[in-house]
């Protein structure tokens, strides 16, 4: 009898078997992975650059990618997806939304950096009134070092401006460094015997209206009171010439402006000079530009700001001047604006800017390469000053 309630009893054992092991969760290959983590990493900088862009130096560095990638990686990263199946792989469900939720998130909040002007799809072109204004702000890379004499100044003259905004009337070495004092005053008036000519240090700004004023802007202001300051500093602190210009009987300000450029490229990229160069360009940009905004915070004047600013659009430094004045790209008709570099292989960036304050109209604007003569294109802008009302 006891023999066989033992049996009973461990029946119920054998019959059971022994417990199933856990299922273990399949783990997201590689290629996932590196995807929600690629997502991530973004979606962080476009955060970071709201933040930080124009407001810490070493956001720099960051921020010298071409601004269009502010939208090219999130695409890239949306496209990665469906991507995969091309290796054979498979991105599961849920990592596959957390991507497109991460990339859309980036896409949305990088676009505003991203260096693209669709305005100028529905503004475009607009018929100038009669005695309109026209506008060349170049970049003349040391005053048409890559041409000759004759070739550089046939180049200004074919545009038929009213006023050129010329930057970098200097001699520099075959690395653009080291730039040094020249005088070519008689071939300029030789030139454009109808114009008027202000020069500060190495801007240029030759117009064919009158001059009736040329107030200091800036860190240029205390270099201005000197008795008789060295051609050096004022080269280095007269990064804005304001000339004010009579147009039938209105008077109009130009800022012709060449902010410091931010990086030697000389320089290794693992270097600490390279990163001390940035530092320290840093705050001589700051400068500029903060003169920049207070001059024009205080003039009532229709107003044309124009140059080489050594700023993309996915520079914070470049936000307030946008807020503040119109961008006359919006008429240019092209709807990714680049100026640079027409030397080279990459032509992703602008540097070169033109806005306009809103008593101003922009009838067009253009951005012309001339290779031979300058690495930067050459921007055309015609304008009126609107009538009162």
């Amino acid at each position: 009898m006891a023999i066989e309630l033992t049996r009973q009893s461990a029946s119920p054992t054998s019959e059971a078997g022994p417990e199933p092991a856990p299922v273990a969760k399949p783990r997201w290959c590689r290629y996932t992975r590196l995807l929600l983590a690629a997502g991530t990493g973004w979606l962080v900088l476009v955060v970071l650059q709201y933040l930080l862009s124009g407001r810490w130096w070493a956001m720099m560095v960051l921020n010298l990618e071409p601004p269009i990638a502010f939208v090219a990686v999130p695409l890239l990263l949306l496209a990665g997806i469906p991507a995969a199946r091309l290796a054979r792989r498979r991105v599961p469900r849920r990592p596959a939304r957390i991507v497109s939720a991460v990339a859309l998130t980036a896409l949305l909040l990088g676009y505003p950096w991203s260096g693209l002007n669709p305005a100028a799809l529905w503004q475009g072109d607009a018929a100038a009134p009669p005695g309109a204004l026209k506008v060349v702000s170049f970049n003349t890379l040391a005053w048409g070092k890559s041409t000759t004499p004759d070739r550089f100044y046939q180049a200004l003259k074919a545009r038929n401006a009213d006023v050129y905004l010329l930057q970098e009337y200097v001699w520099s070495d075959k690395d653009d460094a080291n730039e040094r004092q020249i005088d070519d005053m008689a071939r300029i008036r030789k030139e454009f015997p109808d114009y008027q000519v202000a020069v500060q240090g190495e801007l240029v700004t030759v117009s064919r209206y009158p001059i009736v004023s040329r107030p200091p802007i800036g860190p240029y202001r205390a270099t201005a009171r000197a008795a008789s300051p060295d051609w050096y500093r004022v080269y280095r602190t007269g990064k804005v010439l304001r000339t004010d210009i009579r147009v039938d009987g209105q008077v109009v300000s130009l800022y012709n402006v060449h902010i410091p450029v931010q990086v030697d490229m000389r320089q290794s990229l693992l270097s600490p000079a390279f990163y001390r160069t940035i530092h320290d360009r840093e705050a001589a940009r700051r400068a500029q530009y903060k003169g920049l905004l207070d001059d024009i915070r205080a003039n009532d004047n229709p107003l044309l700001v124009a140059g080489d600013f050594n700023t993309t659009a996915a520079m914070g430094d470049l936000r307030p001047l946008r807020s503040a004045l119109d961008d006359a790209a919006d008429r240019g008709g092209s709807i990714w604006p680049t100026s640079w570099n027409e030397q080279g292989r990459l032509r992703l960036w602008r540097l070169d800017w033109t806005f306009t304050s809103t008593d101003l109209d922009v009838a067009r604007h253009a951005l012309t390469a001339l290779p031979e003569v300058s690495d930067h294109r050459l921007q055309e802008t015609v304008v009126s000053v609107k009538a009162s009302r």
